[in-house]
């Protein structure tokens, strides 16, 4: 995992809503979620689109449903690159 996020770590998905390819699914825009792991290192899909290969951690963040879509409870866990995250 990187340096900059580590399992526990509470973080926050990226709001924008990009008009290239992207995936961030939109339901989890914005939302608050748990960093539980890793995923390897990958090529940014949203680069990798368009031609451009930067490989980049990516991270397995847990959100519970309620979090991502008002009700549930249950969790979600979504691989999710280091670019669309940040501090909460």
């Amino acid at each position: 995992m990187s340096e900059r996020f580590r399992e526990g770590d509470r973080v926050r998905t990226s709001a924008a809503d990009p008009d290239h390819h992207t995936r961030l699914p939109g339901y989890a825009r914005g939302r608050v979620g748990v960093v539980i792991g890793d995923d390897g290192v990958h090529p940014l899909a949203d680069l990798r689109a368009r031609g451009v290969e930067r490989p980049q951690p990516v991270h397995l963040v847990r959100f519970t449903a309620r979090e991502l879509f008002g009700q549930g409870d249950h969790t979600v866990t979504l691989s999710l690159w280091e670019e669309y995250l940040s501090d909460e």
